[in-house]
């Protein structure tokens, strides 16, 4: 049986394709991770803890869902794969330096990706806008309430996912902005929207919960794990709606953590 730790969810894989530029994140590598026919993949998913004892890195402390998730994932060529999961070479390849690289290489992308496709976010918000759930929307809400971001996660107990929200909510303002341009348009996207994410977390957390009376107990035990279902669903119905979409794995988080922040996404903290 496969290594739990290597079985990677749908949305982790399509962000980290979107997220390396098809460019190798080793910073003195230019090799390209799709090969010369445009069709081959040559790139290689590298854990930067091991995904199991006998690897390099490895932290017996984390679980294999840490261990499979995006934040332990890099996307490097065959070679800068293998030169830096050669234990011989472990001294040199340390956790830091490989986090630097993924980051450093991933902002660049991210930069880039504003710039060459700047309606990404709005085909997104177009698909996710106009998702019909055929359920009663009565119980929605609305408001936007005031609240710390770090309050939130420490009360859903967010772990897995805490580097991504963090990282993601920088695009905020970004995202209002847009959502304030509809809104002058007199689009009503943005409630939709909101209304849509709110309907499949109220859906998702329901297989969680079971009808059991311990909600928040339960919420907080799977925080992570809905996060992460609630990607995965909504890029399965964007890729549906759209073709051609190979980079809409980056404006979702950003969609996401905006509803995060919103409270459409998990609990709001207890006042």
């Amino acid at each position: 049986m496969e290594n739990k730790a290597r079985q990677y969810k749908r949305s982790t894989v399509r962000r980290l394709d979107t997220l390396s530029g098809n460019q190798c994140a080793s910073p003195n590598c230019t090799r390209k991770l799709i090969a010369r026919d445009g069709e081959t993949i040559v790139s290689k998913i590298c854990h930067i803890e091991a995904a199991s004892p006998d690897g390099p890195r490895y932290n017996e402390n984390m679980t294999d869902e840490e261990r499979r998730h995006y934040n332990n994932l890099v996307l490097l060529c065959d070679e800068c794969h293998r030169i830096i999961d050669n234990k011989e070479n472990e001294s040199n390849y340390s956790v830091e330096l490989l986090k630097s690289w993924k980051k450093n290489h991933e902002n660049l992308v991210q930069q880039s990706l504003f710039i060459k496709k700047p309606l990404l976010l709005n085909q997104a918000i177009n698909a996710i806008s106009d998702i019909d759930f055929d359920e009663d929307d009565g119980g929605f809400d609305e408001q936007t309430r005031s609240f710390n971001i770090s309050e939130k996660i420490e009360h859903n107990s967010v772990k897995r996912n805490k580097l991504l929200i963090e990282e993601y909510s920088k695009y905020y303002g970004k995202i209002n902005s847009l959502y304030s341009e509809l809104e002058k348009q007199g689009s009503f996207k943005k409630e939709k929207l909101l209304r849509n994410i709110e309907l499949l977390y109220v859906k998702i957390k329901g297989k969680y919960i079971k009808g059991q009376e311990n909600e928040l107990e339960i919420i907080q035990l799977n925080a992570d794990n809905i996060i992460e279902d609630i990607e995965n669903r909504l890029l399965e119905i964007i890729d549906n709606k759209i073709s051609n979409n190979e980079d809409i794995s980056f404006a979702l988080p950003v969609i996401m953590v905006d509803a995060f922040m919103r409270c459409k996404i998990l609990e709001e903290p207890i006042k």
